[in-house]
């Protein structure tokens, strides 16, 4: 692995949220994972991922007490910012609420966050995981059903990523979770590295390859964004574009203008890839059938679905079961 030279490109910053009896070991080792990845990337002519912590001050507010590229200009707001678990005790409900103000502020200007084992209280405290699918470490399950019904915990799943959220299961699934955000960041070449480096099992990300959606969150189009959030809460299960206009308030010609210059895409489009993904996992780790799966993913012609899964993904959706289901004493019996 060569030295870092010259990067081409604005850097990516990947923040981590630090808080009294947060786990120091996640922190610095994934803070050392990005490092390697952001080597590889330079190799591949690809700009590093600049790793920041932040603290609370104690006049209030989060500042950063380190950062990886000190030389470089600091931007306003880490794309991805990560909640820690811990080794000792909860974020309670009586300190949480700073930090979840914060990390709710960061979502609403386009962050991904994203949380390691107990981290994920964090991450519910501030309400965008109602109604959504989240892992935490399976000892904190029974406290986290208990403290946040609203959410669909999987504790069995290693990593779920929701698109603007993901969540990881036990003190060592850090380094899945790294792995997963290096591969929406560097791309799967660069993950695929950095996992051989560090010895680290990539079993199970080759998925990865075909087009996992990792949606454009950072475009500072604020309407536009509060639809993508909708969206994602609904499992892009919507009427449509009629639908997502209202949402944002807008008048359907000017709504689909800007969304796709925020995100690259049409809205039908980012709906497709929402829907896919949800296919994706209900193949992983259901033994539904495929039409079960395409009519609750929101597609009554399962013709249709499996050309358009297979559009995306490159595999027909029986292929895809086949390489990539979990083994059935793990998976979710429909």
């Amino acid at each position: 692995m060569r030295q870092l030279r010259q990067h081409p490109a604005p850097l990516v910053e990947v923040g981590l949220m630090l808080y009294p009896d947060c786990q120091t070991g996640m922190v610095h080792g994934i803070t050392d994972l990005f490092d390697i990845a952001g080597r590889f990337a330079v190799d591949h002519g690809r700009a590093p991922v600049r790793v920041s912590h932040w603290r609370l001050r104690d006049g209030g507010g989060f500042a950063r007490c380190y950062d990886s590229h000190p030389g470089e200009p600091a931007g306003n707001s880490p794309a991805v910012l990560i909640a820690p678990g811990s080794l000792h005790k909860l974020l309670e409900a009586e300190e949480v609420a700073p930090y979840a103000r914060w990390l709710l502020d960061r979502h609403a200007q386009g962050a991904v966050l994203a949380s390691n084992c107990g981290g994920a209280f964090a991450l519910a405290a501030t309400g965008l995981l109602a109604g959504r699918p989240a892992t935490t470490h399976w000892y904190f399950a029974e406290e986290f059903k208990a403290r946040f019904p609203d959410v669909r915990l999987e504790a069995d799943r290693m990593v779920i990523d929701d698109g603007d959220i993901v969540t990881a299961g036990g003190l060592m699934a850090w380094t899945d979770l790294g792995l997963r955000i290096v591969e929406r960041l560097l791309g799967p070449s660069v993950m695929m590295e950095t996992a051989r480096f560090l010895l680290i099992d990539p079993a199970g990300r080759e998925q990865r390859n075909y087009a996992s959606f990792a949606p454009k969150l950072t475009h500072g189009d604020e309407a536009i964004l509060k639809v993508q959030h909708w969206l994602q809460s609904k499992e892009g299960r919507v009427n449509g574009v009629g639908d997502m206009a209202r949402e944002a308030g807008l008048e359907e010609r000017t709504f689909q203008r800007r969304f796709k210059a925020a995100t690259a895409m049409t809205p039908v489009e980012y709906v497709q890839h929402i829907r896919v993904g949800k296919a994706r996992e209900l193949l992983e780790f259901t033994r539904r059938t495929v039409d079960q799966i395409a009519w609750s993913v929101g597609y009554e012609d399962a013709a249709a679905f499996r050309k358009l899964f297979h559009r995306i993904t490159g595999l027909s959706p029986n292929e895809y079961r086949q390489r990539f289901a979990v083994p059935q004493p793990l998976a979710e019996v429909a």
